[in-house]
């Protein structure tokens, strides 16, 4: 499988706690081992790749210290997790890695006793693992804690949240600061700064060393000294380093360590495991360690597609544009042409299409880390200043910061504009990424109008729309292929207005965003067997379209919503509930072609909508079961 001179130290972990039984050389030929082992499957299956590659060590070392599953490891996003898979026996799993029935990319509980909380957003394992700390002091069981959170992760406040709970433990907790300097995007502000400073290890030991050396040498007392500071509160630190972040919020500080020596990172550990109290274990980590590409160019290597090993270029050389792409050309153009427009990111400055306005516009440009609900009130403050952000966000991110939308914008009816990249089905990454609820939590807020694009030529006529709306707005759109059909349909964008793309009657489709390329499917399936049908683009999600579906419910027997959200909330039902508020009794009947009310798994798009009965077939035989003919 690897190769005739790959040694197999590997073959030797068929479960948790079979590393305990190596020793050192072999200890670090596993190391060598898992990272050509990752390098192979996720150049073949794609996946996080970089991540993983930096923590194999801090993981061999956290699986060599404490007892699996009784110990709770607590991964914070969770795509760092591989090893910790591998180590617990799941080898085989990475042959369907993210794939629909196979192993997931993050931490699932009901994959393995040994992941004991389901992560895939960030800035949760601090406060996960100290829900996990204080169940155990109630129950009284006998295990350790620790969370593994990123330094990207600590630029999102709900860490410092759990960590200002967390300084009031008494009993032990082990937070593990993984500091690779480098979350999806470059990390900013203050924490990053913080944590750089603490990055300069080789002055700061040597100057504790040397205050060290220098008390031991007093004769009688010195090394009484020397004892009764590090038992106190604050330790030696705080003669070299007054003020310092963690310790001052009462939590007990160790490190730095280097993240890729496997024995300095066992003491450390079981040191932590020795106090008393929350204790963070400073880390320091290269993100994509042992793969140059992935050394050189992190970011790529966050969430890889398939690559050649020994260049490490995607197996797809020719991409065709995507909706990522068309929002980046069209924010660079806006900001030509409007000084006022600003771009507002959360560490997502790539993965957002708005590195081309970074780079154009950089004093118009902000990425605040990971830190949805901040960008969103700040984009806020922004726009009662007289300026037009839009802030370029993932679907699954935005739902982090719905109290700001509702509170700090749609209140105030600002004029930000939400950009809303991956919405619906997305993939790979499974339940915590799929972006299927935000027309439902959207729609919701009064003063928000939500649109979303058939295409990427009305994406980019809904941005140009939508930055001189005078009110919160948000636009919808799909990840991958930009769809580049139905180009001959561009109607000008008006105000809660659809555009009606083929007139019929009988049945007509009402298709939102995405689901219009489905739509004219859909709609050429039921013509070929005999049905007439309408196809109508919804482009407005909120405010519905009422005269439109006035008028077609005049010579329409069955009018069909397809829509790319789960059903509860989302169009299709405020179609529903706008005709029985209007028209009770009337015989007109309505379908809603939308996802059930689950969390949907990882897996291809394709499968994962044919499983869902929401490809265009699907849709087909639900029509014909669900329409008599008068």
């Amino acid at each position: 499988m690897m190769g005739d001179d790959f040694p197999m130290v590997m073959e030797k972990i068929k479960g948790a706690n079979d590393i305990k039984t190596l020793d050192q050389e072999q200890l670090l030929l596993l190391a060598e081992e898992i990272r050509k082992f990752l390098i192979q499957k996720i150049s073949v299956n794609g996946g996080h790749l970089a991540s993983n590659l930096g923590t194999v060590e801090l993981t061999m070392a956290l699986h060599l210290v404490f007892q699996l599953p009784q110990d709770k490891i607590i991964w914070d996003v969770g795509h760092q997790s591989y090893t910790h898979k591998i180590l617990t026996g799941r080898q085989k799993g990475f042959e369907r890695l993210r794939k629909y029935g196979g192993m997931s990319g993050f931490p699932k509980r009901n994959e393995s006793s040994c992941d004991c909380f389901d992560t895939g957003h960030s800035s949760t394992s601090i406060s996960a693992g100290l829900g996990y700390a204080e169940a155990r002091e109630i129950t009284g069981e006998q295990y350790k804690v620790i969370s593994v959170i990123g330094d990207g992760a600590m630029t999102g406040g709900m860490a410092y949240e759990a960590l200002n709970n967390a300084s009031r433990m008494k009993t032990n907790f082990i937070i593990v600061l993984n500091d690779n300097n480098m979350s999806i995007s470059e990390n900013v502000g203050g924490v990053s700064r913080h944590l750089g400073n603490l990055r300069t290890a080789d002055a700061y030991q040597g100057l504790k060393e040397g205050v060290t050396n220098s008390l031991n040498k007093i004769p009688v007392f010195g090394e009484r000294i020397v004892t009764r500071i590090r038992r106190t509160k604050s330790g030696i630190k705080q003669l070299v380093i007054p003020g310092m972040l963690f310790e001052n919020m009462g939590i007990t500080y160790l490190g730095p360590v280097d993240g890729h020596d496997i024995g300095a990172l066992k003491r450390i550990l079981r040191e932590a495991a020795k106090v008393n109290g929350a204790v963070l274990v400073h880390v320091l980590t290269k993100k994509g360690k042992g793969y140059l590409p992935a050394e050189r160019h992190p970011a790529r290597f966050h969430g890889a597609e398939p690559f050649e090993i020994e260049t490490g270029l995607p197996l797809k050389r020719k991409r065709e544009a995507n909706y990522t792409d068309i929002f980046s050309t069209v924010m660079r153009k806006l900001g030509e042409r409007d000084e006022k427009v600003v771009a507002i990111t959360a560490a997502m400055k790539d993965g957002t299409g708005l590195k081309r306005f970074h780079n154009m516009f950089p004093e118009r440009f902000f990425d605040v880390g990971i830190a949805e609900g901040h960008a969103v009130t700040f984009a806020a403050g922004l726009a009662a200043a007289g300026l037009k952000p839009v802030v370029a966000v993932y679907s699954s991110f935005l739902q982090r910061a719905y109290d700001q939308i509702l509170h700090d914008v749609c209140i105030q009816d600002l004029p930000v504009v939400f950009a809303i990249d991956r919405a619906g089905l997305v993939g790979s990454d499974g339940e915590t990424h799929q972006g299927i609820f935000d027309l439902s939590y959207l729609s919701s807020i009064p003063n928000m109008s939500i649109l979303a694009p058939k295409n990427k030529w009305e994406l980019s006529d809904m941005l140009k729309f939508a930055i001189n709306f005078n009110h919160p707005i948000a636009i919808r759109y799909p990840r991958g292929k930009a769809y580049d059909g139905l180009k001959e349909y561009r109607q000008k964008i008006v105000f809660g207005k659809s555009e009606v793309i083929y007139r019929e009657q009988e049945i007509a489709l009402l298709a939102v965003g995405s689901m219009v390329e489905t739509g004219r499917q859909v709609h050429e399936l039921l013509k070929s067997m005999g049905y007439f049908c309408s196809l109508v683009n919804v482009r407005f999600v909120k405010p519905l379209d009422r005269e439109l579906l006035d008028n077609l419910a005049q010579d329409h027997d069955l009018l069909v919503t397809m829509e790319e959200n789960v059903v509860t909330g989302g169009f299709g039902e405020h179609v529903v509930q706008y005709f029985n508020e209007k028209n009770a009794g009337n015989e007109l009947k309505i379908q809603n072609i939308a996802l059930e009310d689950v969390y949907v798994e990882h897996g291809n798009v394709e499968i994962l909508k044919k499983e869902h009965g929401i490809d265009a077939e699907s849709v087909v035989k639900r029509i014909v079961a669900n329409y008599v003919r008068k």
